[in-house]
């Protein structure tokens, strides 16, 4: 498992995790042997498909599953020892909406920022449900609001007591795209303000637009971390796509050597190569397609997506077992 060096960048580490293991009452091992370490201010996406362990990883975490073995420490404290310190460290947006029906909306924040021994702030208060389009439904009742209104008020309540540290569990799962909007908004003003924002979610595009690292879980092992630029340029890959100008049957044997695949329509070649390699392979490609006495109509690169490398992982880890 590659992991990036956190010493590089000066700082210790927000939340430190050494050999955590979990294996439920029926003998199900949700996590197998994770060692993670997150800086403080960065924003830190972990993929997985459904049964990855990553609920289970955030939970252990915030102290709300206990670990089997190994250790936790946030902010220097550990979980268990120290779990009121670290708790009150830590912001949680869960996956359910777990919310009292018949509760005010700013008496439901208020009471959240009060269960951390918070002073009275209503002015960080207001800014707060403003920040999440809020503020006009601030003596609401909750029970009146859409699913969209009380995904934000749970935002709004993971972070009425100020925490270093956010996680937010699939926070975008079946909202609107305003409220995502507004949501990856704050985001980018609380990493301004140096919290730090884990967050698992199924929207790949959402994790390669605003995450600095990028982690994938699979059956309970963190696969790969690291920068999402070296992620991407070190498990990535580039093709070449060759576009001819009339369609063949069949490549030629002088091609057959370069691993080319061929469209159905016959038009278009796609060549797959190591872009940091020393030789790409593609001067010799191009020239062997002109020898072939094929024409060539266009040329275009593309290079793999984070979804295709999370894909690509979890396939292969799937392969190995």
């Amino acid at each position: 498992m590659k992991q990036s060096n956190d010493s590089d960048m000066g700082k210790p580490p927000i939340i430190s995790i050494r050999g955590l293991t979990k294996t439920y009452k029926g003998g199900h091992q949700a996590l197998k042997g994770i060692d993670l370490e997150i800086r403080e201010g960065e924003i830190l996406a972990l993929l997985g498909p459904n049964g990855a362990g990553k609920t289970t990883l955030i939970s252990t975490i915030c102290g709300l599953v206990t670990p089997t073995s190994g250790t936790v420490s946030v902010g220097g404290k550990d979980i268990i020892k120290d779990y009121r310190a670290t708790r009150s460290l830590i912001g949680l947006v869960p996956q359910e909406l777990t919310l009292g029906a018949f509760d005010v909306v700013i008496d439901t924040i208020r009471f959240s920022r009060g269960l951390f021994g918070m002073k009275p702030d209503e002015r960080y208060l207001d800014s707060l449900l403003a920040d999440l389009s809020l503020l006009d439904k601030k003596q609401s009742m909750v029970s009146r609001l859409s699913g969209g209104m009380k995904r934000r008020v749970l935002i709004a309540k993971a972070l009425a007591h100020q925490p270093r540290v956010l996680f937010l569990d699939e926070p975008t799962a079946g909202v609107d795209v305003e409220l995502r909007k507004d949501m990856w908004k704050l985001v980018e003003k609380l990493r301004q303000e140096g919290v730090t924002i884990i967050l698992t979610t199924h929207y790949i595009e959402e994790a390669e637009e605003i995450a600095d690292r990028v982690g994938v879980i699979s059956d309970g092992r963190l696969l790969v971390i690291d920068e999402k630029d070296n992620l991407m340029n070190s498990l990535g890959q580039k093709q070449l796509m060759v576009d001819l100008k009339t369609p063949i049957s069949a490549l030629p044997d002088s091609l057959k050597d370069f691993d080319l695949l061929l469209s159905d329509d016959g038009q278009r070649l796609t060549y797959t190569f190591d872009a940091k390699g020393e030789r790409t392979g593609i001067t010799a490609l191009l020239h062997a397609v002109s020898e072939a006495g094929l024409g060539l109509k266009d040329l275009n690169t593309s290079q793999s997506s984070l979804e295709d490398i999370f894909v690509n992982l979890v396939h292969n880890e799937g392969r190995q077992k």
